[in-house]
């Protein structure tokens, strides 16, 4: 069944002006893929891996009464990797950690998307030159967005939900698969 912007499958049920206006009011044909991405950027739900003091000042200023991430429906942290769809790497990434953090994200199911909170997280932060840092969670697993600062402001942490909200609406497309 083709739609075009003049036509609407109800047209070819039905001759009546009234049903025709109403049903083209309230049913919008889209593709399914679109409305399964409009359903998972309405409903995030999030692992918090806080690794460090980012996790603290960060993510649990966001959720304090002044910003309320809750009202955007990110507020309840799950307990296990299976249960969430946004990894939050919050903190420093160390070499002793790399190995659980890879392995937590590949325990996540697909789609599946990564936030990378704070400088340490982003590229080692002050720790960078040490021996043990991972300069970057990104050198470890695909990372959809990034939240600068040392803490993030709560503001920065909205904003990157937003992004990744985004994100999943409205995706590019890309021939080379993740991870």
């Amino acid at each position: 069944m083709e739609v075009t912007k003049d036509k609407h499958p109800v047209e070819e049920m039905t001759n009546d002006p009234v049903v025709i206006d109403q049903v083209k009011r309230l049913i919008h044909i889209a593709p399914l893929e679109k409305l399964l991405n409009v359903a998972r950027a309405h409903s995030l739900w999030p692992f918090g891996f806080g690794l460090a003091c980012c996790a603290i000042e960060g993510l649990m200023a966001a959720n304090m009464p002044r910003f309320d991430l809750s009202r955007f429906g990110y507020e309840v942290m799950r307990g296990s990797p299976r249960q969430a769809d946004v990894m939050l790497v919050c903190g420093t990434v160390t070499h002793k950690a790399a190995p659980f953090v890879v392995r937590l994200y590949e325990q996540m199911s697909e789609p599946k998307w990564v936030i990378a909170m704070g400088s340490c997280a982003i590229s080692g932060g002050p720790f960078v030159d040490s021996y043990h840092v991972v300069p970057g969670v990104d050198k470890l697993i695909p990372v959809d967005a990034y939240i600068p600062g040392c803490p993030p402001r709560p503001e920065a942490v909205i904003d990157g939900w937003l992004m990744v909200k985004e994100k999943i609406m409205n995706p590019k497309v890309v021939s080379k698969v993740r991870g």
